[in-house]
């Protein structure tokens, strides 16, 4: 089991990785939209959300005056995003659980899902050795399209 440091040290990574590559999306804004810097953090920070950032980076690519070459690395680009959301998302919208000894047990999500006529809330998740990899490997993928948006940058004449 992972020391709460160690979790502690390793959700700040997740973050910081994230919101580095998020913020790239400004650039992608103005060249798919053909908007100056100025106008592309505007549209970047009214929409408030990462899922409704991807939506719009996912829709200016689809634009049929955005050569398919384009369409095509943005989109990849995006999906390979939206997969790691899932691990970010999680650990960013969670408590952790500690066990009776104060050691860190897990996750408990903070989430409602509906049934019927009930409710189920909180779900709990173990925090082991293994679910550690994995945001491990999140980081890693995040900081692989971190570096696959700045040579897509280069390649397109974009400057950051």
């Amino acid at each position: 089991m992972p020391s709460l440091d160690r979790v502690l040290q390793q959700v700040g990574q997740l973050n910081y990785v994230w919101t580095n590559t998020e913020s790239l999306f400004i650039y992608l804004i103005a060249y798919l939209a053909g908007t100056s810097k100025d106008a592309a953090v505007i549209i970047f920070l009214t929409l408030n959300t990462t899922r409704a950032r991807l939506d719009l980076l996912d829709r200016l690519a689809k634009l049929p005056a955005t050569p398919p070459e384009t369409r095509v690395a943005v989109l990849g680009l995006t999906e390979r995003l939206k997969k790691e959301a899932k691990v970010r998302n999680k650990y960013n919208h969670c408590i952790y659980s500690f066990d009776s000894n104060g050691e860190l047990s897990g996750t408990q999500l903070m989430r409602v899902v509906e049934f019927d006529d009930a409710l189920k809330y909180g779900k709990s998740e173990a925090l082991d050795d293994t679910e550690f990899e994995r945001v491990q490997t999140a980081i890693q993928a995040i900081t692989s399209v971190n570096r696959d948006l700045w040579a897509f940058f280069a390649a397109s004449g974009i400057e950051p």
